[in-house]
């Protein structure tokens, strides 16, 4: 499969950090090549986790001023691992970095102004072609060590089932701040709870119950007719993916949703001052939990 990661968003509440700098590059923690916690950026743990899942074409959805400080992080580097040769110890995570890149091809995509999520994945369907792919947002990650394991589920549900999409849903106590779904439960699928999604709805006064997507999907790529035909028809100022999802249950398409708990993982994301606090401690607590035991001496 394919992968599209958003990089595009206006940032408005994490000013005024984002007048200089995407807050898809805050740093989290995760595991370092020696076991011990190691910062990096959102982005780069959503692209680690993407070839984990067996991604090997990314687009990467941008705004025209970060074209070439997207670009250099996402490029092999030789003469930054030539200067760092006699201290091959800060250099190991991005030598690692480097291998995972040689497996990927990257694509750019513009999007000139922030008219949405829908908007901005409706501009990569020239990278994705006719195929399924996956969608993530570049600030927001599953925690815990095994998200490349969790997307390679959903795209194997998604392929198995014959689905428009697969959602990646989590329990919320206040679900007015999300995109809700409304579903049924099926059998569980790879040990994941599983849920046949009937309705969808952005931010609800009243929702219909507390299951709050997150911003990873798998979808076939009749969400790009989808998302093209709200567009045409409704012309919203701007296009979300949920609208995409609405037009294609209300189409006869058939969607289900994987439900994330903590035995896989934790969802966070890094869009809010408050956001960025927690992601940050939980990251920095499972990293630590993850190190390997010292060697004895």
């Amino acid at each position: 499969m394919r992968a599209v990661v958003t990089l595009a968003g206006d940032g408005s509440r994490m000013l005024p950090w984002t007048r200089g700098l995407r807050k898809e590059f805050l740093p989290l923690f995760g595991d370092g090549p020696s076991g011990g916690p190691t910062l990096k950026p959102v982005a780069h743990l959503v692209v680690e986790a993407l070839a984990q899942s067996g991604v090997r074409t990314i687009g990467l959805v941008i705004r025209p001023r970060d074209r070439g400080f997207v670009r250099q992080y996402f490029t092999i580097d030789p003469a930054l691992v030539e200067r760092h040769l006699h201290q091959p110890e800060r250099i190991a995570e991005t030598r690692r970095f480097h291998a995972t890149l040689r497996r990927l091809r990257f694509r750019l995509v513009v999007q000139p102004q922030p008219r949405g999520f829908g908007e901005a994945v409706l501009r990569a369907r020239r990278t994705v072609g006719p195929t399924p792919f996956f969608l993530h947002a570049g600030d927001g990650v599953i925690l815990g060590g095994r998200a490349g394991e969790i997307l390679s589920r959903m795209g194997r549900l998604r392929a198995r089932e014959r689905l428009d999409a697969v959602l990646l849903v989590r329990r919320v106590a206040d679900p007015r701040r999300y995109g809700v779904i409304e579903g049924v439960a099926r059998p569980t699928f790879e040990g994941m709870r599983r849920l046949e999604v009937r309705s969808m709805v952005e931010k609800p006064e009243r929702p219909p119950s507390h299951w709050a997507a997150t911003a990873v999907y798998a979808f076939a790529p009749s969400l790009f007719g989808a998302l093209a035909a709200v567009r045409r028809r409704q012309r919203p100022a701007e296009l979300e993916v949920t609208d995409g999802i609405r037009y294609l249950l209300d189409h006869g398409g058939r969607i289900q949703a994987l439900v994330l708990d903590r035995r896989f993982g934790e969802w966070r994301s890094v869009g809010s001052p408050d956001g960025f606090l927690r992601a940050l401690a939980l990251s920095h607590r499972i990293a630590r939990a993850n190190r390997a035991p010292a060697r004895p001496p």
